[in-house]
C-alpha cells in the first residue's frame, strides 16, 4: 500500500542473489517518492513484474503501461540475477518508471514529454525523500541536460525523435516550465502544482487525453499560461536554451567529483532550493 494505492508486486521465473524482501521494499521506497512528489500514488492499483537477467551482474531496465491485465499500469523490469543491494539503492529506474504512471497515454510525437517529465522529476523525487541529495540532482542536470539541446536538422520535439532530444530535451522543457512558473509566480507555484493537478483530475498512464487537456489543467493549477505557451513554440520548432546562462541564474557549477557548487546569492538561487526540495 502506497497513500491508498494498492501495488502488487510478481516474480517471474528465475534465480536472483537478492531476496524478494529487499526487491519489494525497493520498489516500496521508489512508490512513496513518487506518491510524496505528486501527493499520492498516481494510480490506485498497479502491478510490478520482477523479471530476473540470468547471468548479468548490475543492469536494471523497466517499462510501464497503462490499462493492463486489470491494472491502471504495470510496470516490468528486468532486473540482474547478481545485482545487489547496492546497486537498488543507487537504482533510478524504479522511479522513473513508476513517475511514468502519472501521465495519460501520449501519442508517439509526444513521446518526449512522457520520457521527459520522467527523467525530471526522477532525481527530484527521490531528493524529496532523502534518497539522493540536493548536490547529485544538480550534478545530474548540469551534465546531462545539454544532451536535449536542438542539432542541426531539428524540427521541434514533435519532430526530432532522437534520443537526447526524446529524455534530455523533454527535460529542458520541464526545466524551463519549472523555472518560468516559478519566476512567474513569485516561487509560489512550480511544475510540481500543475502535474499534481494533472493527476487529481483522473490524469493517470491508463487514460487517453490529448496533450492540450494535460497543458490546460496544469496551466490552470498554476495561474499561469507556461505550459500551453511553451508547447505552442517547442513542439514544431528548434528552441536553444542558453545552459550556461541559466547555470548562473540558478547558482550552479561544476564542483569536484563530478559534483556542483552551489552560490546562495544568485538571483534564482531560491528557485534552485525550491526545484529540488519540491516544495
Amino acid at each position: 500500500m502506497e497513500r491508498g494505492s494498492t501495488i502488487q508486486v510478481d516474480f517471474a521465473a528465475g534465480d536472483l542473489d537478492l531476496s524478494h524482501s529487499d526487491i519489494v521494499s525497493w520498489v516500496q521506497a521508489s512508490a512513496h517518492s513518487v506518491a510524496v512528489f505528486y501527493g499520492k500514488f498516481p494510480v490506485s492499483r498497479a502491478r510490478v513484474v520482477i523479471e530476473p537477467n540470468a547471468g548479468e551482474s548490475d543492469s536494471i531496465h523497466g517499462t510501464t503501461w497503462g490499462d493492463m491485465g486489470g491494472f491502471p499500469a504495470v510496470t516490468r523490469i528486468r532486473l540482474a540475477q547478481h545485482a545487489t543491494r547496492d546497486d537498488l539503492k543507487d537504482d533510478w529506474v524504479m522511479t522513473h518508471e513508476l513517475v511514468h504512471t502519472a501521465l495519460p497515454d501520449l501519442p508517439d510525437d509526444q513521446h518526449w514529454m512522457e520520457e521527459g517529465l520522467a527523467t525530471y522529476i526522477e532525481p527530484i523525487a527521490r531528493a524529496g525523500t532523502g534518497r539522493l541529495t540536493e548536490n547529485r540532482v544538480w550534478a545530474e542536470f548540469l551534465h546531462e541536460m545539454h544532451n536535449g539541446e536542438p542539432g542541426r536538422g531539428d524540427r521541434g520535439l514533435n519532430e526530432t525523435q532522437t534520443w537526447g532530444r526524446t529524455y534530455w530535451g523533454g527535460a529542458m522543457f520541464c526545466l524551463m516550465a519549472d523555472v518560468s512558473i516559478r519566476r512567474q509566480t513569485n516561487d509560489k507555484k512550480g511544475l510540481r502544482d500543475a502535474l499534481r493537478a494533472v493527476v487529481d483530475n483522473g490524469g493517470g498512464i491508463d487514460k487517453d487525453w490529448p496533450l492540450s487537456r494535460v497543458l490546460q489543467i496544469g496551466d490552470r493549477a498554476t495561474g499561469t499560461t507556461v505550459l500551453t505557451d511553451m508547447y505552442a513554440k517547442w513542439s514544431d520548432s528548434p528552441v536553444p536554451v542558453d545552459l550556461p546562462a541559466l547555470w548562473r541564474e540558478l547558482g550552479v557549477s561544476a564542483g569536484p567529483n563530478n559534483g556542483v557548487v552551489f552560490d546562495a546569492k544568485a538571483p534564482l538561487a531560491g528557485v534552485r532550493q525550491s526545484i529540488s526540495s519540491a516544495r
